[in-house]
């Protein structure tokens, strides 16, 4: 689609308030491009029901086994691949469990791979490399609503029985609607610079995917109160805030905390469910298995300890 004074997409329309930005101070570009920051978060509420209905669909893909898949072209696919890449760390995920697919592959995400997009046939195949099936939530990403790769994913992906859906900040067209099970769409308008949708479009993208991922692993018990619980030690930061987890948890001393974590194999909810019901690793390992994970179900609720 051409990029046009007529063009429908709010994506590639002329922002009226950014018309002369080429005549402003660096202080005044600041304060426009915050002004419009601040249009975001009222945008991605707007949309909190359908995002909410993606993080059911996720969860329930989850629990069956199943996968999250990001795809995307350019700063919607390096953005999904961003998300999928925090969640092994953060929330000690199979890597596998989310995935981020970009247009152009992994060259892609350092440098742009111009025409990847335009390939919607490649979109498809990426579904068949990773044998995408019923089990699997697949979210299209693509602020314009307009991306060949994307739409070329959904659709194999939905001929392979997955569960789709389409992620955009313009308005949705029928062929979007039907080609997808949720469609998030927060409209946060013209770019401060026509078509820039690295701007506040991408700055929507990154909040409706924190959202998503965060809320599932929030339901799979990844979490204790507010806390990251099934974090994965693998440096010293994390290191440092497992054992402080485990201060605040259980009270025991930064040394007990050390101990703890180091017996538990560095894992920070087998480590509490050792201290709090003194339990042996194994023993611990296995309540959180029959807890299907949750650890308020096998110690109870944090904030009444």
């Amino acid at each position: 689609m051409d990029s046009t004074p007529g063009d429908p997409r709010l994506t590639e329309q002329r922002n009226p308030r950014s018309m002369r930005i080429d005549q402003l101070t660096p202080l005044e570009i600041a304060d426009l491009i915050n002004a419009e920051d601040r249009m975001v978060a009222d945008a991605v509420h707007e949309e909190r029901e359908e995002i909410a209905r993606a993080i059911e669909i996720v969860v329930d893909c989850f629990q069956r086994g199943g996968r999250l898949i990001y795809v995307g072209a350019g700063t919607s696919g390096r953005l999904g691949v961003l998300d999928a890449a925090e969640m092994p760390p953060t929330y000690r995920t199979d890597p596998e469990m989310v995935q981020g697919i970009i247009a152009g592959g992994f060259q892609a995400l350092v440098r742009a791979q111009e025409g990847a997009e335009d390939r919607p046939e490649d979109g498809a195949a990426a579904m068949d490399e990773r044998k995408v099936d019923a089990n699997d939530f697949v979210l299209g990403i693509a602020t314009s609503g307009t991306t060949p790769y994307v739409h070329g994913a959904l659709r194999r992906a939905r001929e392979r029985g997955a569960h789709t859906g389409f992620l955009l900040c313009t308005y949705p067209t029928r062929k979007v609607t039907q080609a997808a099970d949720v469609v998030i769409a927060p409209l946060v308008g013209p770019e401060v610079i026509t078509g820039s949708t690295r701007m506040k479009a991408g700055t929507a993208t990154k909040m409706v995917l924190n959202t998503i991922t965060t809320a599932s692993m929030v339901r799979l018990g990844k979490v204790f109160g507010n806390l990251m619980v099934d974090l994965q030690v693998t440096c010293e930061k994390l290191r440092d805030r497992g054992e402080r987890i485990l201060v605040e948890v259980t009270g025991v001393d930064r040394t007990e905390a050390a101990r703890l974590l180091d017996e538990s194999g560095g894992h920070v909810k087998t480590a509490i469910v050792m201290a709090r019901l003194g339990l042996s690793r194994a023993a611990a390992a296995r309540r959180l298995e029959e807890a299907g994970g949750a650890i308020s179900q096998v110690v109870g609720d944090l904030e009444a300890v």
